[in-house]
């Protein structure tokens, strides 16, 4: 498996090129927006898209996914049907945001348990509500790497003063979906550098193991 990751929008949200060496087949993960460097990306790649991944439907992550699934005719996957109504508000958000207009659409909903195939390489779904009630999180676990969005940054967690976030079902998923999977599993975020769920359990001051003692 490659990873590259493309930080578009003026949030500089993690937006990430995901490829299958095996097959050359790769999956964008999260376009928000800055469409013309992510097709560069999978230009300099020589892979074949195969499909769209979205961790939940805040704009950053989400404003340029049909227009990145109609340039390459593949679908999107995710997030969970629960972060709709995030995506329905997309032109209104966009307008306000100054991002470029973007149209609502309805993708595949991912729940607890689904399974995603790129490739040779299978992603587990995991729903993470608490940033969005919709958010869900990617794992490819032979290759030990997550994509957790807005759940879980290098030092701190994602935001929950957003209509229909919840503070403490974002405290439950981490320790409850993410911890599980081991302390070696490398994660991506949705902004800021990757870090590991081991790491962040001995110092992140917010889901530390201390913290719960």
């Amino acid at each position: 498996m490659k990873v590259m990751v493309v930080p578009v929008t003026p949030y500089q949200q993690n937006s990430t090129v995901v490829i299958c060496e095996t097959t050359n087949r790769c999956a964008i993960v999260d376009p928000g927006g800055d469409v013309t460097r992510l097709y560069k990306a999978v230009e300099e790649s020589g892979a074949t898209v195969d499909k769209v991944l979205l961790t939940h439907g805040h704009l950053d992550h989400c404003a340029a996914a049909p227009i990145v699934a109609e340039h390459f005719g593949v679908e999107i996957f995710g997030p969970h049907r629960e972060d709709q109504f995030w995506i329905d508000q997309l032109p209104m958000q966009c307008q306000m945001a100054g991002f470029p207009q973007a149209s609502s659409f309805k993708p595949n909903y991912l729940d607890e348990g689904n399974e995603v195939e790129l490739g040779n390489l299978t992603f587990q779904v995991l729903h993470c509500p608490g940033h969005t009630p919709g958010h869900i999180v990617f794992f490819e676990p032979s290759n030990k790497l997550a994509w957790v969005g807005d759940v879980l940054f290098q030092g701190s967690i994602g935001r929950t003063d957003f209509p229909r976030s919840h503070h403490q079902s974002l405290i439950d998923s981490i320790k409850t979906k993410l911890w599980p999977l081991g302390d070696d599993v490398q994660f991506i975020p949705g902004h800021g550098p990757t870090s590991t769920f081991g790491q962040e359990r001995q110092s992140n001051p917010f889901v530390a193991d201390a913290r719960y003692r």
